[in-house]
């Protein structure tokens, strides 16, 4: 006799699909995956997600706005720049909110950078020359340096470059993975390009 596997119900589908604006099939089919658990399922929809926007990252995205923000004490201001495939999606309800959110999370977060790759090197090596001194002090054993030192180095990317940071409205996900799924909810490549920030008396 075939096992029997838990009936998913309209109303699981629907409340998975408010958490997740997933379609109804992925949502029925990541109910069934996870046995009817929805956080498990919104993570399995998660994952996939941020799956495919990764394979589309290497299409090209010259569409897009620039979102501006100034904090409400006049003080901080930013101007980011936002890409994706067509004018089509850039004129999306959610493709505009991403825009408003990331130059938003600028203002609170300020980040110095992007992506890893686009940190300063002069910066980087600083960083890692801070690192290795404190560990040599710290009398760690030698194979363990090497670890510590990038374990540090992790830290200080999560800490200043904005697609590894936690998003300041929801710190369950970083930048990079907001972005994501916005890219996979449009079906688009969406890139954050650039982003200038201001900061009244700063440098």
């Amino acid at each position: 006799m075939a096992p029997v596997t838990e009936k998913i119900t309209p109303k699981q589908i629907a409340e998975l699909r408010a958490r997740t604006d997933a379609g109804m099939m992925d949502c029925k089919k990541a109910l069934e995956e996870a046995g009817g658990d929805l956080d498990k399922a919104a993570e399995i929809l998660r994952k996939k997600n941020i799956a495919k926007a990764d394979k589309r990252a290497d299409r090209q995205a010259m569409q897009g706005v620039i979102e501006s923000y100034v904090h409400f004490n006049g003080k901080v201001a930013v101007l980011v720049e936002l890409n994706c495939e067509t004018d089509f999606v850039a004129r999306t309800a959610d493709f505009r909110e991403l825009a408003k959110d990331v130059a938003l999370h600028i203002a609170s977060a300020a980040p110095i950078a992007v992506r890893v790759e686009d940190v300063p090197a002069d910066v980087l090596e600083q960083e890692k020359r801070i690192y290795a001194a404190q560990v040599a002090e710290e009398r760690k054993p030698d194979h363990v340096k090497a670890k510590i030192v990038e374990g540090r180095l992790k830290k200080f990317y999560e800490e200043r470059v904005l697609l590894e940071q936690k998003f300041v409205k929801d710190d369950s996900k970083t930048v990079g993975e907001l972005v994501k799924q916005v890219a996979a909810k449009t079906g688009e490549n969406v890139r954050v390009r650039r982003f200038a920030r201001f900061e009244l008396g700063g440098s």
